[in-house]
Formats: structure tokens, C-alpha cells, sequence
């Protein structure tokens, strides 16, 4: 959750001051848009795998696909309900989503690489 946080500051902070110098206000909110969406969806994720670890294997894959479709869900609804929004940018929003969720990749990677699970069986 820690690393969530420091991506969603950091789409905000640097893709908010871009946004803002290149494209002005349009380009603030697109990014302050952009890090909200990857806040919301490292949010599903966080509580899919923290709640699905408490169910047998089943039921945990099945909570994390549900997450993942969900998301799929409400990106593709996100994105028609803001396709003629005048206070966003494009490009910005854009930017701030491909970083999200090549950071949101990153940070899911690290974590599993880090993790200890056991290979062996008694």
C-alpha cells in the first residue's frame, strides 16, 4: 500500500505540474483524474488479494478475476461517460494512465519477487 501511495503522489505531483505547464488547467485535472483512476484501481486490487487470501484458492482466484473485471468494467464505462468532458485532456490523461498502469505493474512485480513462498511440500 505504501508504494500505491508513492505512484499516486507521483502521477499527481509530476503528471499534475506537466500537465498544468504544457496544457494548463485541462491538463491538471486530467492528471489529477489519471492518478485518482490508479488510486481506485490499486485499491481493487490491494482489497481483492488481501481479502481473497483469507478464502481457499477457489474462491481467491475467483475474488481477484472478479476485481480484474471489474476494473475492465468500470475503465471502458469511465471512459464513454468522459469521452466529450471539455475539462480534460487527452494526452494528459493518457500519459497518466499508462503510468499508472506500468506502475501498478512494476509495483506487482516487486512485490511478488519479494515475497517468500514456500516450494517445497511436507
Amino acid at each position: 500500500m505504501v508504494l500505491t501511495s508513492y505512484l499516486v503522489l507521483a502521477i499527481a505531483i509530476l503528471g499534475g505540474g506537466l500537465g498544468y505547464l504544457i496544457l494548463g488547467l485541462e491538463g491538471l485535472y486530467s492528471a489529477l483524474l489519471g492518478a485518482a483512476v490508479a488510486l481506485g484501481f490499486s485499491a481493487v486490487t490491494i482489497l481483492s488479494v488481501w481479502f481473497g487470501g483469507k478464502l481457499p484458492l477457489n474462491g481467491f482466484f475467483g475474488l481477484v478475476l472478479g476485481g480484474w473485471l471489474l476494473k475492465v468494467v468500470v475503465f471502458a464505462l469511465s471512459l464513454g461517460a468522459l469521452k466529450n468532458a471539455e475539462f480534460i485532456s487527452g494526452p494528459a490523461f493518457f500519459f497518466a494512465l499508462v503510468a499508472a498502469i506500468l506502475g501498478g505493474l512494476a509495483i506487482d512485480s516487486y512485490v511478488v519477487l519479494k515475497s517468500r513462498i514456500p516450494i517445497i511440500e511436507n
